[in-house]
């Protein structure tokens, strides 16, 4: 069976075949990169209105760009040699902002080689366009749901010069939840699921299928657990992360919410993936003595209780992110989710006081929780896991005043983004 369906993934990826870019020059087999490799539905190139300098040995900027090239649904590996004439700095996100490489450092004239593994999607379900995901209009037009990967270079001197593009099928991590996991695509916003991918080796692919705004219910409903399911192979996993919304009035019962849960597990079973359970994070609601207080009622306890009924995998982010929190204290959790005054980004009029989401930092904080839940619950996946970083203590979390990550442009059609994981 499992010959089988790789036979046909690989059927469908025989139209993607290997593509090489290099900057400036050429060589057999490879697409020189100009200045007039502008991205359109036929040519790969630079896009959203970005160009970087490019000479005979790189492609290089003091200010982020993108790269686009139109492909077919599925999962790729990239092999990009980073560096230019400048000492650089370059961190790579894909598609509407996945944390994909971190602060890879190059000598001027130097250069480093890095792989990692990306996935694309479209909201049609098993090829036909007339059963699709129904997406909100936040969602119409986002880099998640087009075809096409979309890489951005950002950092200090960000610059590459050589980018190798291959289709793989490989175990994917499939992400089902809101907003507290989904790819959050205007800064300053961020969720642990566009983190993840930084914290995986070349070996295993990150889908993140969650959306803001979503139940155990409207995921299903909108037929985004049936975009997963008609993806999912034998050997892949599900993480299931929800109860912001299903907590919320006259949205989701317990009752339900536990049949739901018991449902994902099962369809997830029956293609032969492993489900894991993801508890919720607890959101800043400090008590008189500085302890986290419960303002998800008895959701997780009601996911802890079907992960032990169905013999399910658990990685208690709930528990964690208490601890977390804690250890940040009421005044240093504000540098974690998303407290800013008014005019601190572009197109921000009003001043952001959310107990709910996160910030760079809060999402990458919770991201390595997780790692760390991998970890704890010995999944396989552990062995995919990058070794560049220790195992995580959420009572010790990496200090706020040296952590950065290069911030992506905010779109210029974003009206107020204070407005966007609400849409």
């Amino acid at each position: 069976m499992k010959q089988l369906a790789l036979a046909i993934l690989l059927a469908g990826a025989i139209a993607s075949p290997a593509q090489t870019f290099v900057c400036g020059r050429s060589h057999t087999g490879a697409t020189p990169l100009t200045a007039s490799s502008i991205y359109s539905a036929t040519t790969p190139g630079f896009d959203l209105q970005t160009l970087p300098q490019i000479d005979a040995k790189s492609c290089a900027s003091d200010k982020p760009f993108f790269f686009s090239v139109a492909l077919p649904e599925g999962s790729y590996r990239l092999t990009v040699t980073l560096g230019g004439a400048q000492h650089s700095t370059t961190t790579v996100w894909a598609e509407a902002r996945r944390l994909m490489l971190e602060k890879v450092a190059a000598k001027a004239d130097g250069s480093a080689t890095r792989k990692f593994d990306v996935n694309v999607r479209v909201p049609a379900i098993a090829g036909d366009a007339s059963h699709t995901v129904r997406l909100k209009p936040r969602e119409v037009g986002n880099l998640d749901w087009d075809a096409k990967l979309t890489l951005e270079f950002n950092g200090d001197h960000p610059s590459f010069r050589e980018l190798r593009i291959e289709p793989i099928h490989e175990t994917t991590i499939y992400l089902a939840g809101d907003s507290t996991v989904v790819d959050q695509d205007v800064e300053p916003w961020a969720a642990w699921g566009q983190m993840l991918p930084r914290f995986f080796r070349p070996g295993v692919v990150i889908a993140n299928h969650a959306e803001s705004g979503e139940t155990t219910r409207s995921f299903v409903t909108e037929q985004r657990l049936a975009k997963v399911m008609s993806l999912i192979q034998p050997g892949d996993y599900l993480f299931i992360q929800f109860a912001h919304n299903d907590q919320k009035p006259n949205a989701v019962s317990l009752e339900d919410y536990k049949t739901l849960l018991i449902d994902y597990i099962a369809q997830a079973r029956a293609k032969r993936a492993t489900p894991v359970l993801v508890t919720s994070m607890n959101r800043r609601t400090f008590d008189a003595e500085g302890k986290i207080t419960n303002s998800l009622a008895a959701y997780p306890d009601a996911m802890r209780e079907v992960a032990a009924q169905q013999q399910v995998a658990l990685i208690d982010l709930n528990a964690m992110s208490k601890t977390l929190f804690e250890a940040l204290g009421r005044e240093g959790t504000l540098r974690a989710f998303m407290h800013y005054p008014a005019n601190s980004f572009p197109n921000q009029t009003e001043a952001i006081s959310d107990d709910t989401h996160f910030n760079g930092y809060g999402a990458y904080e919770l991201a390595r929780c997780i790692v760390h839940g991998i970890r704890q619950a010995k999944l396989p996946l552990r062995k995919y896991l990058t070794n560049d970083l220790p195992d995580f203590n959420p009572a010790a979390p990496d200090p706020v005043d040296t952590f950065s990550l290069p911030a992506t442009p905010i779109p210029p059609k974003t009206a107020n983004v204070t407005k966007i994981p609400q849409t």
